[in-house]
């Protein structure tokens, strides 16, 4: 069996408070009630102040690969946001932004629309010009 990691955050700020990694194996799905009796940083928590997600087995698994960590939940999206380390200052901290991942794929497709884009643009220019001298043959023979 394969368990997407699971995120348990504070439902004011979105902070992290508990990331439960991804499990495989002899595992088994445990309910909220039973992590807040297990975990001791839930069961210090007022359970009404702790909201939990859970990730496909598997999801942004490149982001952890480039030293990603889910450091806060947006609360209006449910999507992670993650600190990487900067390769210049790793003792900087970092402002939590979407996943690395989420960016590349938003940043492909903005590609492939711009190219669309531009191919059309190219193709009007194209016949622009042909007309243009459609013109200029009839006026000036």
């Amino acid at each position: 069996m394969e368990i997407g990691a699971k995120i348990y955050y504070e439902n004011q700020t979105g902070n992290v408070v508990l990331n439960i990694g991804e499990l495989r194996g002899h595992v088994f799905e445990t309910t909220k009630e039973h992590d807040f009796a297990s975990y001791k940083i839930l069961s210090e928590r007022v359970p009404e102040t702790v909201d939990v997600v859970q990730f496909e087995y598997g999801a942004y698994r490149s982001d952890y690969s480039e030293g990603g960590v889910i450091t806060r939940i947006d609360l209006d999206t449910l999507e992670p946001l993650f600190t990487y380390p900067d390769p210049v200052d790793p003792e900087t901290p970092q402002e939590p932004r979407p996943a690395l991942s989420k960016q590349v794929d938003a940043l492909m497709q903005d590609n492939t629309l711009l190219k669309a884009q531009s191919k059309a643009l190219a193709d009007r220019a194209a016949f622009t010009d042909d007309v243009i001298a459609e013109i200029a043959i009839e006026v000036y023979g």
